[in-house]
């Protein structure tokens, strides 16, 4: 069978993109809380989904990425991701609390964020897949030197047998003009050992502003090899990621457990 999005909803996605470009702007590379490639599968219809996001940075930047932010090295970083399966193609999300433990700061709680993800229906029996993701975001002042910003990620992938390839290409918005928008691509490549197993490839960069992309080596560019396990008692990603230019951090470790808190309710 054949799944399709309704017109009514390519016109709210459409609308929401132009509206999300025009209030556009770049934002200051800064630390992150989650680590993922996205493959536009959300949770189904009234099925609440917790995943838990940590990141730590073994050897990273010894100086914050701005005045009073986050130093990097030696910080752990993560996020409760709580999700809502609305319909077949959209998923409410909610990231709360951000927090870190942070080397030159301790403890700190950095903000939240509100997530909306539209998606073609049943992605993982897909060849071809698509979806983009908007995230609002309200910062703490160590966290990001905006307090509000957005992420704008669209999802395009191919699942070509036992390989999966995705791109993210990430534009990050802190609402000061289209010129301005960070563009922050991720990128993965899969191979699925079997129905609960996978291993991949994926990388991680930051390009800088649009208007102007910054010299390679003043980029943050990373690769991580990455063990995915599907089943129970819950979902597992595992990874190492490495810096590839002086500007990013050059050991970093995330783990993302991830389940459902309830099964669908039968129709």
């Amino acid at each position: 069978m054949k799944h399709r999005l309704g017109f009514g909803v390519l016109g709210i996605l459409a609308t929401t993109v132009v509206t999300a470009l025009l209030m556009s702007a770049a934002t200051a590379f800064a630390q992150t809380d989650e680590i993922q490639v996205y493959d536009a599968e959300i949770a189904q219809p009234g099925v609440f989904n917790l995943t838990l996001h940590n990141n730590y940075t073994i050897d990273g930047l010894k100086e914050p990425r701005f005045p009073g932010g986050i130093v990097p090295n030696h910080t752990l970083n993560g996020v409760p991701e709580w999700a809502y399966g609305v319909t077949d193609w959209f998923e409410q999300g909610l990231y709360l609390p951000l927090y870190s433990d942070a080397s030159n700061l301790g403890p700190a709680l950095n903000g939240f964020k509100v997530r909306e993800l539209f998606v073609v229906p049943h992605a993982a029996d897909r060849t071809f897949f698509y979806g983009i993701n908007f995230e609002f975001s309200y910062n703490a002042k160590h966290w990001d030197p905006d307090h509000y910003t957005s992420e704008i990620r669209p999802i395009i992938g191919w699942h070509l047998g036992k390989f999966d390839f995705i791109v993210n290409p990430i534009f990050d918005n802190s609402f000061k003009g289209f010129k301005n928008l960070d563009f922050a691509p991720s990128v993965r490549v899969a191979y699925n050992l079997s129905k609960t197993w996978a291993v991949a490839v994926e990388e991680y960069a930051d390009f800088g502003v649009i208007q102007r992309f910054l010299p390679f080596d003043q980029q943050s560019q990373q690769v991580f090899g990455v063990i995915d396990y599907k089943g129970e008692p819950f979902n597992v990603e595992a990874g190492l990621g490495f810096g590839l230019t002086g500007s990013s951090d050059r050991l970093v470790v995330k783990l993302m457990l991830s389940r459902d808190l309830n099964k669908p309710v039968a129709p």
